[in-house]
């Protein structure tokens, strides 16, 4: 993980995390979008081996894997991250975790009851805590708290270095009940997510003061209110140790230690055959072997047909043999190194499958999904139908197949930006843009000026371009495209929305979708020179020899975290997942994570080294132009190797841009950089990158579709909107959900809003990450959490004596 600077365009003190995340609009109604036709959907259950309390065992440690330290234990500070949201949250309340169907579900543990108790002529709710609830200083939870939370989340204070204040402004005041224990929250203005406030909930030694809230909450919290305490914090060891809090009033954990423990994803295999973690998010790759272990044991001891010199031939291992015990002494020494190096590589790698029998790989899919990002604040894609021409080109279902069945995970694309499948409110609203449909999309183009032979046109005195083709004289372009962009967006608004009333009523189909091309062979992984190397690739264009096709990876990407999510993940960090890289070997190849399930799969791509083309386009020849340019989208992806499923994503899109004559220049970046330098600054056509999910959409979504604004300096404040895409008719709808205290009517106007996004073609919604957790097969209760959030005192191990003492366990 990397942590990335604010966007440009933004400023240090933002209006809200909240207006920072992914989430809900509100609009008026289009037609399709009434809750008569809302969809009963099913998310996929979570994968956690749950086994009740009295069957599992008291003591023992556990250790998981987390990224790396957090750079600080404040959930509320701009680079918190995935690993602070673990931690707090088996340290903190809160209030109102998610439950497995993405609702927030009230916490008995620190709530008796919370509720709106006044409406008019101002909403008021009442808190009323559970009465045995204290920190672990003995102090009980209670009004002042939340009265200094308040005061440094409020945003009238900049002392406090806050990265969010979403539902905090709106307070007006916060009163003491009848006692400490019951807390009288009155808003100034409706506030509809009023659930996601206090949570995760800090004593007010932290919040009281800016000094221990900017600073001292960054390192340790030596107040807590969790199942466990924290114990220590060792930047040597890579490692935050938790243990039991002996004033938990609640169910008392099982675990007499819990330790979150840095692993970089390239590790994580070496760590579980070493058992260094108990519990860690794996790639596919190490899911894989995992799968081949499990199978494995169940042969009886029969040779290894994976790893290291498992596709040694016997002609090849003949000739081997002879030459390590030929005449030519040289070739013999030489031979015999060789062998004794594979022989060491076949042991240990034997040993490591032989300790990964002990675990199970748990999948669910992860509370986040993948999008497409078009870039519309200059260039080609400011044109809102040539955005549509390439949402029409996308075979989304394909996408999803590539990434989930191989799994075995249902391969369905996402049809809201503002809600995952099972998710109260779900829908799908992309019938306001359309099925793929090439003809449609070709349409689409003409319309907007791009012909096959506009590249041969007179240029004309224009600035339109992608971002690759303004470098010359970019400082002087990005002003004027901004602007350009902005009166362009504000005249489309009127005709966007109608477009996405007529878009709504379409059936799918009226032109035959093209054959898809056939299953190619796949080649080496990102350790391949071509791999490695850094620069561009341009789908599209058949001026150089032929192509060599390579298998597409299953796709993950990078998660950026909604506002209230800010504990998850900062909303500055790249975090680059690798929940289904692909793999390397032709052994591996053949072993898929689904081996446990007994199923394998994959899928063809469309991606070549440097050096090489692509195929001629099957439906046009060669790309469109327009005033003697190419239509050309310069699409970013990240080069690390954490990133090949990413990539693999990205070379198939533009397989299927290319068939309608849109030619991709895909360039290849660190991935310290992807976000920071490139998504957050705008220098990009197309990008692919992830959203959590969230169970507060009309709060966290506005940040991230939201118009964007211009600052007094002639630049964007685009907030999280990073495709610059949005308008005023969106904004409204934010608005009037984020207040609406009907629950049904707040779920109308999300509706409506997603119908609104899907027509403006910024961001075109993909499918729902998988997400794989290998699993001590001893532990319970912990796993792949899906959308609920962990109950970190059930956790433990089922084996009385794993769970034992050191002592007993040598007995």
């Amino acid at each position: 993980m990397s942590h990335v600077g604010v966007p440009r365009g933004t400023v240090r003190k933002r209006r809200s995390l909240a207006l920072l995340t992914a989430g809900v609009l509100t609009i008026p109604a289009l037609a399709g979008c009434s809750s008569d036709s809302e969809e009963t959907s099913r998310g996929v259950p979570q994968d956690i081996a749950p086994a009740a309390r009295d069957r599992v065992a008291d003591g023992s440690t556990v250790n998981w894997a987390v990224d790396a330290m957090p750079t600080t234990l404040n959930a509320f500070q701009a680079d918190a991250d995935s690993a602070t949201t673990r931690i707090t949250g088996a340290l903190l309340p809160t209030l109102f975790p998610m439950d497995a169907t993405g609702q927030p579900k009230l916490n008995p543990d620190y709530l008796e009851s919370a509720k709106i108790i006044e409406r008019e002529p101002k909403q008021v709710v009442l808190y009323k805590l559970n009465q045995q609830a204290v920190w672990s200083d003995g102090r009980e939870i209670g009004a002042p708290d939340f009265v200094a939370q308040w005061r440094a989340l409020s945003g009238k204070d900049s002392a406090f270095w806050t990265a969010r204040n979403s539902g905090y402004e709106r307070i007006q005041k916060i009163e003491r009940g009848a006692d400490d224990l019951q807390v009288r929250v009155t808003f100034a203005k409706p506030y509809a997510d009023w659930r996601s406030l206090f949570s995760p909930l800090y004593p007010k030694e932290v919040t009281g003061s800016p000094d221990t809230f900017n600073d001292g909450a960054r390192t340790t919290l030596k107040n807590t209110a969790g199942p466990f305490q924290l114990k220590s914090v060792s930047k040597a060891k890579g490692t935050v140790t938790l243990t039991r809090n002996p004033r938990w009033w609640g169910d008392k954990a099982k675990l007499d230690t819990l330790v979150f423990r840095a692993v970089a994803p390239k590790d994580r295999t070496k760590a579980l055959a070493d058992g260094t973690v108990h519990v860690t998010d794996v790639d596919s790759t190490t899911a894989n072997r995992i799968a081949l272990a499990l199978r494995d044991g169940n042969n009886g001891g029969q040779p290894l047909t994976h790893g290291p010199g498992a596709d040694l031939t016997p002609a090849a291992a003949l000739r081997s043999w002879a030459l390590a015990n030929g005449s030519d002494e040289e070739q013999a020494e030489i031979a015999q190194a060789s062998r004794e190096k594979t022989r060491k590589a076949v042991a240990a790698y034997g040993a490591e499958q032989k300790a990964l029998r002990s675990y199970a790989v748990r999948k669910s899919l992860e509370p986040a999904y993948t999008q497409l990002a078009l870039n519309g604040e200059s260039g080609p894609l400011a044109d809102d139908r040539v955005r549509r021409a390439v949402a029409r080109a996308l075979d989304r279902q394909e996408l999803a197949e590539t990434v989930l069945k191989p799994l075995g995970l249902p391969a369905k694309p996402l049809g809201s930006h503002l809600a995952l499948a099972g998710q109260p409110g779900y829908k799908d609203g992309s019938g306001a843009l359309g099925d793929q449909n090439t003809e449609e999309a070709q349409a689409l183009l003409a319309d907007a000026g791009w012909t096959r032979g506009g590249a041969a046109e007179k240029p004309k005195d224009t600035k339109a371009g992608s971002e690759a083709e303004k470098k010359g004289d970019k400082e002087d372009e990005e002003k004027k495209g901004t602007d350009k962009a902005e009166d362009k967006d504000e005249k489309k608004t009127d005709k966007t929305e109608a477009d996405a009333d007529k878009k709504t009523e379409e059936k799918a189909g009226g032109a035959d979708k093209e054959e898809k091309k056939s299953d190619q062979a796949a080649i080496g992984s990102d350790d391949s020179a071509a791999s490695r190397a850094e620069g561009l690739y341009i789908v599209g264009q058949d001026n150089k020899p032929g192509a060599r096709p390579v298998q597409a990876p299953a796709a993950s990407s990078a998660v950026l975290a909604p506002s209230h999510t800010a504990a998850v993940q900062s909303l500055a960090l790249l975090r680059q997942a690798s929940a289904v890289s692909g793999d390397t070997s032709a052994a591996d190849t053949a072993a898929k994570v689904t081996a446990q399930d007994k199923q394998s799969g994959g899928a063809p791509g469309a991606y070549a080294p440097m050096g090489t083309a692509a195929p001629a386009p099957a439906s046009v020849n060669g790309p469109l132009g327009k005033d003697g340019k190419t239509l050309t989208l310069r699409f970013v992806l990240p080069s690390g190797p954490g990133s090949q499923s990413l990539r693999g994503v990205g070379e198939r899109i533009a397989t299927m841009l290319e068939k309608i004559g849109i030619g991709t220049e895909i360039t290849k970046v660190p991935d310290e950089s992807y976000f920071k330098d490139h998504i957050a600054s705008g220098d990009y056509d197309l990008a692919l990158y992830s959203w959590p999910a969230t169970a507060y959409p009309a709060t966290d979504g506005r940040p991230i579709y939201a118009k964007p604004e211009p600052a007094t300096d002639g630049s964007l404040l685009v907030e999280q909107n990073y495709t610059r895409v949005g308008t005023d008719h969106i904004d409204q709808l934010f608005d009037q959900a984020v207040a609406e205290l009907d629950e049904k009517a707040a779920r109308e106007l999300m509706k409506q809003a997603d119908a609104r996004i899907w027509a403006a073609a910024g961001s075109i919604p993909l499918f729902q990450r998988p997400q794989l957790v290998a699993v001590d097969k001893k532990l319970a209760n912990v796993g792949a959490f899906g959308f609920a959030a962990p109950r970190y005192q059930d956790i433990g191990f089922t084996d009385r004596q794993a769970a034992g003492s050191p002592a007993d366990r040598k007995k």
